[in-house]
């Protein structure tokens, strides 16, 4: 019922919704619309201003207002829409994951915005080339600020970079202590790149050459390669390379290297924005780097802190396993322990909020307090509303979940507090198996005057408690 017509567009400029109105400015069923990229449901709308505009609105949290000049009903509707068609005034309106646009009919203001773009169509656009190579970068940066690791950022590559260029061969070196190492190949024959892994930055290569120089390098074919560079090995007779500096902030990070199956020329504007794109992989696999050491540091504050040997007793088999479920810097305050407690064992299991250095170093915190309380036989309640007390003291800001299970193997009995947490499972001998239901307080670390009511359940010779 929207007096305009409404679409919007995803990331990769797919249209995922438009209203009845949309359909009918734009003269295509929706049908015809949904689903496909804007340039194919409209192909009138395959103009470079309208790129500009749809770019300016991604780099930009204001909305972009202009006019298109939409071709006659009577028109042949292509990408070279007829002069004479009539005008709609379009916005486009910045969002998180979509491009929400608008559509109306308008006309031309007489005095607009300096700068303002001609409608495409008009005498000084028709005719001139798309400028969609130029819109890689954009999906390229997009599609990056997913990707943390090194092997995601050139897994992204070889997805946006190679098919937007024709490219068959791809090879990303990153550059560790002034020697360059393969981080990603792909399309390359087998072992062709393995003389070149650890080269030091004094080596006459064009990879190294264009990291050094911080220039990028082209050669429209493997015989101006050959030429450049005497008796450097080719991996084929014939096609074209592209050799991209990969630097961030001025660091150098590594080089990046194009291959293509036939001779080819880089035009200006792919020179352009091959080297732009350079940049955009170069920061992305600085952060990568950057981030996989941080993962690095927690994962190994996190198995400093977790027990190497768990608590045995004779009547009591333990086993405790650590797998992280999420990847990069997803690691945090998971922790288990199996704890000697009087004539029993303290069986406990927690997880502080977060992930990181900071939730892995809390985790710490709360197992040396756990494993005080149970060294000292105190009841579960206790355990845990004095592990609530330290958390709040700590101030870290953070709240954990704790299960905590004091076991006598000798009559069987254990006695359970919970603290928010996911309640344990029982596995009787004769293989029933069924989810233990405890009371339990609020998670640890919120209210300082919170209770903890202890549960009572029997384990028999064979039972398995996880």
């Amino acid at each position: 019922l929207l007096p305009d017509g409404v679409f919007c567009l995803d990331r990769v400029g797919a249209v995922v919704y438009a209203n009845p109105h949309a359909a009918r400015l734009l003269r295509r069923p929706r049908t015809e619309l949904l689903g496909r990229t804007l340039w194919e449901g409209v192909p009138w709308l395959n103009q470079p201003a309208v790129e500009d505009h749809l770019r300016g609105a991604l780099l930009s949290p204001d909305p972009v207002h202009f006019h298109v000049r939409r071709p006659s009903a009577h028109g042949r509707e292509s990408a070279a829409p007829s002069i004479e068609g009539d005008l709609l005034a379009m916005s486009v309106y910045p969002g998180r994951d979509l491009l929400t646009c608008t559509l109306r009919p308008g006309h031309r203001m007489a005095a607009g915005p300096a700068g303002l773009p001609d409608a495409p169509g008009s005498p000084e656009t028709a005719g001139a080339p798309s400028l969609s190579p130029l819109y890689r970068p954009i999906v390229l940066a997009i599609a990056l600020t997913e990707a943390v690791t090194a092997r995601q950022v050139s897994a992204v590559v070889m997805r946006e970079l190679l098919p937007a260029f024709g490219g068959r061969r791809l090879a990303i070196y990153l550059l560790q202590e002034r020697h360059l190492y393969l981080a990603w190949e792909t399309g390359f024959p087998k072992g062709f790149l393995a003389p070149f892994e650890g080269v030091g930055l004094d080596a006459r290569l064009p990879g190294v050459e264009t990291l050094t120089s911080g220039r990028p390098l082209f050669f429209d074919s493997m015989q101006q390669l050959a030429d450049a560079y005497p008796g450097i090995p080719l991996d084929a007779t014939e096609g074209a390379r592209a050799f991209l500096p990969l630097i961030a902030s001025g660091r150098a990070v590594g080089s990046c290297i194009l291959g293509f199956d036939r001779p080819r020329s880089f035009s200006t504007e792919e020179r352009t924005v091959l080297t732009a794109m350079a940049g955009l992989i170069a920061h992305a696999m600085e952060k990568a780097q950057r981030y996989e050491n941080e993962a690095a540091l927690a994962r190994g504050l996190q198995q400093a802190l977790l027990p190497r040997r768990l608590s045995q007793h004779p009547l009591v088999e333990t086993a405790g396993r650590y797998l992280p479920g999420t990847q990069g810097m997803e690691v945090g305050g998971d922790w288990y322990d199996v704890v000697a407690a009087g004539d029993g064992l303290a069986l406990v299991i927690g997880d502080v909020q977060g992930h990181g250095v900071q939730a892995a170093a809390t985790m710490g915190q709360l197992r040396s307090a756990v494993r005080a309380f149970a060294l000292g036989d105190r009841p579960p309640d206790e355990v845990m509303s004095g592990t609530n007390r330290l958390l709040i003291d700590l101030d870290a800001g953070l709240f954990a979940s704790c299960c905590y299970i004091r076991l006598d193997p000798a009559t069987g009995v254990a006695q359970a507090a919970v603290a928010g947490h996911l309640p344990p499972l029982l596995r009787r001998p004769d293989g029933r198996t069924h989810v233990v239901d405890l009371p339990g307080g609020v998670v640890l670390g919120v209210d300082p005057q919170a209770q903890y009511p202890v549960a009572e359940l029997l384990m028999e010779p064979g039972a398995v408690l996880a």
